[in-house]
């Protein structure tokens, strides 16, 4: 098995500190089963299990580190791998941003694990391969999708005092749907820490519904729509715009969050005032490890308060540099949602579109956060809070801040790939062209 305990752990890291003469020596540990299934063509393709572990080691001399790893830890393991790396720091150049690793720390205790989940075996997954096979079969739909469990630990501890342990699990699912006369696609991804919280004949039965529903669409006018965004249409834009809280690019000028003339857009009002961003290891429906790679501790923190950004990611160097505390960048997206259904967003829309799933997002302009990509797997016209028929696809040219000025309503949060995003209908979404893949 390659999962330690927290005191096992310990010990091996220990073991591995001991033999180390650098001015400073930072272990990591972790390890991971995993389990999966994949089908495709409505039949099973493979199967799997995955038994990994590893370990970094990684030293300082002054300025100059070096890394090396290794997956075997018998006391002759551990010795050459950190002779390894002092081997390698000590051919290594200096650092001018080398941070001396962190003292002892203290951190919540994480709720990322599940026993359920690290407990499931083949049988179960191949219950929920049949999930999707089955009444996608019954209703002339082809399904192709993956199954992916897994339980794992990750630990840290250094020759300043500092040691961290986290045990998680995690459960991914996606599928895809195509109607049998080629002219349909839907598709539904779900991830869980707690496998309990998933369940595939629903999530199977969505994709089918929207293959099902978008056969045989029609092409309409590209231009600016008021559109219906589901969370896995929206993620991809706004992880961008996560990803731009970042002090140091903003005060380097390269980011949306950079100032014209310089500073920061810290304090300033970017969005509209309903938007609130946060994140939030201990999040039961988010959870996340309470430490980073660094060793920081990890805290609910916010991002954006009633449209204004209250903070940016400082790492430990750019802190220094700047006279102030180290912010740890974003551990998990959290964006307050409202009360409405997917079918309220619907049946309150005169005219609009639904968007599914936007997918091959690609950076236009990052000083606008401008971005392009294409609609996939179940885009529908809405007409007079009714889907009236589906649509063929779209490529858009469209910004995260620019869509979220034009907020029209908030939906209820669902999770996507371990965020917490609402449902959102917005005004005048810019879509350039039409795509006839399917």
């Amino acid at each position: 098995m390659a999962i330690y305990t927290k005191e096992e752990a310990k010990q091996i890291m220990e073991k591995a500190l001991s033999f180390s003469t650098a001015d400073t020596c930072t272990i990591n540990l972790g390890g991971s089963e995993s389990g999966n299934i994949r089908y495709a063509r409505n039949t099973v393709s493979t199967s799997g299990h995955r038994s990994n572990q590893n370990m970094s080691v990684q030293v300082s001399y002054g300025k100059k580190s070096g890394i090396a790893t290794i997956d075997e830890f018998d006391d002759e393991s551990l010795k050459k791998v950190v002779k390894r790396a002092e081997e390698l720091a000590k051919l290594s150049p200096e650092n001018p941003e080398f941070m001396e690793p962190l003292g002892p720390q203290s951190y919540d205790e994480s709720v990322t694990y599940s026993e359920a989940t690290a407990n499931i075996k083949p049988e179960y997954r191949a219950q929920v391969a049949a999930s999707s096979i089955e009444p996608a079969a019954a209703k002339d739909v082809t399904s192709a999708g993956f199954l992916n469990d897994s339980s794992g630990f990750s630990a840290m501890m250094n020759s300043k005092g500092l040691f961290a342990y986290n045990k998680s699990t995690n459960a991914s699912f996606t599928v895809t749907m195509r109607t049998n006369d080629g002219t349909g696609s839907g598709w539904v991804t779900r991830d869980v820490n707690d496998i309990n919280k998933f369940d595939p004949v629903e999530a199977s039965n969505v994709a089918i519904d929207k293959a099902i529903m978008s056969r045989e669409a029609k092409a309409i006018e590209p231009g600016k729509y008021t559109v219906i965004l589901e969370p896995a249409a929206s993620i991809g834009l706004l992880q961008n715009m996560f990803g731009s809280f970042n002090a140091r690019t903003a005060d380097e000028g390269r980011s949306f969050m950079s100032k014209e003339g310089g500073g920061t857009k810290l304090g300033e009002k970017i969005v509209d005032e309903r938007i609130n961003v946060w994140s939030d290891p201990l999040h039961p429906d988010v959870p996340t490890a309470t430490w980073n790679g660094a060793g920081q501790p990890l805290k609910k923190m916010k991002w954006v308060e009633n449209g204004v950004v209250k903070n940016l990611a400082y790492s430990r160097y750019w802190a220094k540099e700047k006279g102030v505390e180290p912010v740890p960048f974003i551990s998990n997206g959290i964006m307050e949602g409202g009360d409405a259904s997917l079918e309220d967003l619907i049946k309150s829309t005169k005219k609009g579109i639904l968007v599914t799933r936007l997918w091959y997002i690609r950076g236009v302009d990052p000083q606008t956060l401008l971005y392009t990509g294409l609609t996939r797997d179940g885009t529908f016209y809405i007409e007079n809070g009714k889907i009236k028929h589906p649509v063929k696809n779209f490529r858009f040219n469209e910004s995260p801040i620019i869509m979220l000025n034009n907020l029209e309503e908030l939906g209820q949060q669902v999770r996507i790939n371990g965020n917490l995003i609402p449902y959102m209908k917005v005004r005048d979404f810019t879509f350039t062209s039409l795509s006839d893949a399917v």
